[in-house]
């Protein structure tokens, strides 16, 4: 088959992941979600290559979990986008090899980058969050925004909640399928009895757990103010922009039961997983489109209290069967939602036993590759048919 050419059904898929960072620069829950996608797909006869920015100096390929990352330079940030020309001609020379490219938005400028590389093949775009806070650089980019969308042959919605919620993609209805995240429970390390040992002297037998980047969207300010003047244990596992911050703001409520562990490996992340009461998840914004780290609580078993923003977080977490749910930006409601938990032990298990049935039925890391493998090979077949027709 000439490089470049379509595959045939049943042949082997090389697909090409397009996002601003990956491993092993960055952790965070879009790569999370390619990683998985990657390890997932794999299995099912796809060939992966994933290409981001990085500010490392060793910018030679790397093989990762049975597919390649390809890294270019950073060149400058605005408002978190970076940008790259080594990228451009990365892009067009990867996407010339590939059977599909899949682009992870937001990152305004993988749309430029989509139509100055001239990439022709087969695209889906994994549509992982409206873009909420940039109000200037969304006047600027929007046109650009409306001319990628367009362009791209398929759009993923990662949760039926965010599809009927998102004006964006209320407009692409016609392309657009919806395809939840999973996560692979075996790529997770199994915690030693040390290390649990170590966890449980530290942070106690009982305690609410939350996970993920300290960003402003997340909600923690909530988290914060709903234990005030209580005793309930709370361990924040992460680092991110507003850390001191936030340590700042516990300090001044006299927190001393918040336990502030910084960003961990995953060894150490699935020991509290592991041992945690419940998941307090409080992001109060539509940044947070669907909540990896609520997810992973709900794999392994955790009841969950989250808010009702209109994303995926209220689809992995339903009020009162998986956890509870409350209003947004709501301290007194998160609170009342914890104390709730902390005092029915046998309605916490109960709900973290359905939680990880509710795992189990939807978003395992198989069940995702399985759709996207499909939706791949249905892009790939209808651009042949495409490219077949006379003139």
């Amino acid at each position: 088959m000439p490089a470049g050419a379509p595959a045939p059904v049943g042949a082997p898929l090389h697909v090409l992941h397009f996002y601003k960072t990956y491993y092993p620069d960055s952790l965070g829950g879009i790569e999370q979600v390619i990683r998985q996608l990657a390890i997932g797909t794999t299995h099912l006869g796809v060939s992966n290559v994933v290409l981001s920015l990085s500010r490392a100096k060793d910018l030679e390929p790397i093989a990762f979990e049975g597919h390649t990352v390809v890294r270019v330079p950073l060149d400058f940030e605005i408002s978190s986008n970076g940008f790259s020309l080594a990228a451009l001609k990365t892009l067009a020379r990867l996407a010339a090899q590939s059977d599909i490219v899949h682009y992870h938005f937001p990152w305004p400028f993988m749309d430029l980058a989509h139509f100055l590389a001239r990439v022709a093949k087969p695209s889906v775009v994994t549509y992982h969050s409206d873009i909420v806070r940039q109000k200037m650089l969304m006047r600027v980019y929007h046109p650009l925004k409306q001319r990628f969308l367009r362009s791209v042959d398929a759009i993923v919605a990662t949760s039926p909640n965010y599809m009927a919620s998102s004006e964006v993609l209320g407009r692409y209805r016609d392309k657009t399928r919806i395809i939840t995240y999973g996560l692979d429970k075996t790529t997770y390390p199994p915690p030693d009895a040390e290390r649990l040992a170590y966890w449980r002297d530290k942070v106690g037998i009982k305690f609410f757990l939350f996970v993920g980047v300290l960003r402003y969207y997340k909600g923690l300010h909530v988290l914060l103010d709903a234990v005030a003047n209580t005793d309930y244990p709370v361990v924040i596992v992460g680092a991110g922009p507003i850390e001191q911050e936030l340590k700042a703001h516990a300090a001044r409520l006299g927190l001393h039961h918040v336990l502030f562990v910084g960003a961990l490996d995953d060894a150490d992340k699935v020991a509290l997983l592991t041992l945690c009461y419940a998941m307090a998840f409080p992001s109060h914004l539509r940044s947070e489109a669907f909540g990896i780290s609520l997810l992973e609580g709900a794999m392994f078993g955790k009841p969950m209290i989250s808010s009702e923003i209109g994303t995926g977080t209220t689809y992995i977490n339903v009020d009162g069967d998986t956890g509870l749910v409350v209003p947004p930006d709501d301290s007194a409601a998160f609170g009342t939602a914890m104390r709730t938990l902390w005092e029915n032990p046998a309605l916490a298990d109960a709900m973290g036993k359905r939680a990880a049935l509710r795992y189990e039925e939807l978003f395992t890391a198989e069940r995702m590759a399985a759709n996207y493998t499909a939706l791949y090979r249905e892009l790939v077949a209808r651009h042949a048919a495409k490219t077949a027709l006379p003139g």
